[in-house]
C-alpha cells in the first residue's frame, strides 16, 4: 500500500509543480483561451494543464518501474509500452487541438488510433457477465467494444469538463473507488498481476488529479482543456478494461460471483452522469441537424447552472452522486447482500436529489420573503 502512496505522491508533486511551470510559459507566451459564448468563465484562462498531467503520468510510471513490488505490477512489457503510446497519441492531439482548435473528425481518429493500438496489444474486453457465467466473446467483438468503450470514454469525460474542478474531482472519486475495489479484489481473488497493473493505473490517475485541482478550483487558473480530459478519460478505460480483460472466470466460486460484475457495473456507475450528459447531447445536435461533437451550453451542468446552483454547487452534486452510488455498489461486493447498499443508496439518493432540486439560491430567495434570511454586508 506504501508502494502505491509514493507513486500517487509523485504523480501529484509532479503534476503540482508542473502545472506552475505551464501556467509561466502561457502568461510569458500570451496562449489564453478566448472566453467563449457558452463558457461558464468570465477572464482568459491558459488551458494547458493536461501537458503536466501528462508530465506527471510519466514520472509515476518511470518510478513504479523502479519500486518492488509495484514493477511486478507492469506485468506485460507490451502493455506497459502500448499504454504509454496510446497516452502519448491522445496527449499529442490533445496539446495540438489545445494550441490550434483542429477538427473534431481529427480528434476522433486520433482517438480510434489510440483505442486500436491499446485493444491490439491485450488490453481488451475479454469477458462479459450474462446471468451467473461470465461470457467469453471473441476476438473481434472483444476489439470492437474495446475501441467503443475506449473512445465513449474519452469523450464521456471531455463532455463534462465544463466547471472549474468537475472533471479533475470526478475522476479523483472515481479512482479513488476504482483502486479500494482492486485491493478487495485481488485479496479475495489472489489475481494480483492484472489487477495490480490496473491498480497502478488508478493511483497514477488519483495523484495527476490531486495535484491539478489546486490550479484547477474554483476561481481556475488554469484549464486543463482536451490534452486532460481525454488522458483522464483514455487512462481510467484502460485500468477498469485491464482487469475485465484478465479475470479469470474458473477462479471465481460462487461467492464471489458478483466480482465478475464490478469490472463493468462500477465503470458504468460511476460514469453515468458524463454518459448520459454524452448521450443526451449527441441526440441533441443530430436532432438539431449538427455535428453531434459541436459544441453547446446545454450539457447537464450547464442546466443545473440555469436551475439556480453555483458552479461549486454543481461540482458537489456530482461529485455526491458518484460517491453514494459507487459506495452503494462496493458495499454489494463486500457484504454479499443487497438489504443494506440499497438503504445506503437510497438516504443517500434522497438526500442529493434534495440537494439538486433545491438550490440554495432558491432556497434563500425563499426564506428572503419570508423574512427568515437576514444577509449582513462586511
Amino acid at each position: 500500500m506504501l508502494n502505491f502512496a509514493l507513486i500517487a505522491l509523485v504523480a501529484a508533486v509532479v503534476t503540482f509543480f508542473g502545472c506552475a511551470v505551464v501556467l509561466r510559459f502561457a502568461r510569458k507566451k500570451q496562449l489564453f483561451a478566448a472566453v467563449r459564448e457558452r463558457d461558464v468563465h468570465k477572464h482568459a484562462t491558459p488551458r494547458l494543464g493536461g501537458v503536466a498531467m501528462y508530465g506527471g503520468i510519466i514520472a509515476a510510471f518511470t518510478v513504479a518501474y523502479f519500486v518492488p513490488g509495484l514493477r511486478d505490477a507492469i506485468h506485460s512489457e507490451n502493455t506497459v509500452i502500448t499504454t504509454l503510446l496510446a497516452i502519448t497519441i491522445i496527449a499529442f492531439t490533445g496539446i495540438v487541438d489545445d494550441l490550434r482548435d483542429i477538427t473534431w473528425s481529427v480528434k476522433l481518429i486520433a482517438q480510434l488510433l489510440a483505442a486500436v493500438v491499446l485493444s491490439w496489444q491485450g488490453v481488451h474486453i475479454f469477458s462479459l457477465p450474462i446471468g451467473n457465467t461470465l461470457f467469453v466473446t471473441s476476438p473481434t467483438v472483444s476489439m470492437l467494444l474495446t475501441v467503443v468503450l475506449l473512445v465513449g470514454v474519452m469523450n464521456a469525460l471531455n463532455f463534462i469538463d465544463g466547471l472549474d474542478g468537475l472533471a479533475a474531482g470526478f475522476t479523483l472519486i472515481a479512482s479513488g473507488f476504482f483502486f479500494v475495489y482492486t485491493q478487495i479484489l485481488a485479496a479475495q481473488t489472489g489475481q494480483s498481476s492484472a489487477i495490480t497493473f490496473a491498480a497502478l493505473i488508478a493511483t497514477v490517475l488519483f495523484g495527476i488529479c490531486l495535484g491539478f485541482l489546486p490550479w484547477n478550483w474554483h476561481v481556475a487558473k488554469l484549464f486543463m482543456g482536451d490534452t486532460g480530459a481525454l488522458l483522464l478519460g483514455i487512462m481510467l478505460a484502460t485500468s477498469t478494461i485491464t482487469v475485465t480483460g484478465q479475470l479469470n472466470p474458473a477462479t471465481l466460486d460462487q461467492k464471489l460471483v458478483f466480482a465478475g460484475y464490478i469490472p463493468i457495473i462500477l465503470p458504468i456507475i460511476l460514469l453515468a452522469f458524463p454518459f448520459a450528459d454524452m448521450i443526451l447531447a449527441v441526440f441533441r445536435r443530430l436532432l438539431a441537424g449538427k455535428s453531434p461533437f459541436s459544441p453547446d451550453r446545454k450539457h447537464l451542468h450547464h442546466r443545473l447552472l440555469d436551475y439556480g446552483h453555483s458552479v461549486v454547487q454543481v461540482v458537489f452534486i456530482y461529485y455526491f452522486w458518484t460517491a453514494i452510488a459507487a459506495t452503494s455498489c462496493l458495499l454489494v461486493f463486500l457484504l454479499q447482500s443487497y438489504w443494506i447498499p440499497l438503504m445506503v443508496f437510497v438516504s443517500g439518493a434522497f438526500i442529493c436529489l434534495l440537494v439538486t432540486l433545491v438550490p440554495a439560491a432558491k432556497a434563500r430567495d425563499v426564506l428572503q420573503r419570508r423574512g427568515l434570511w437576514v444577509y449582513h454586508k462586511k
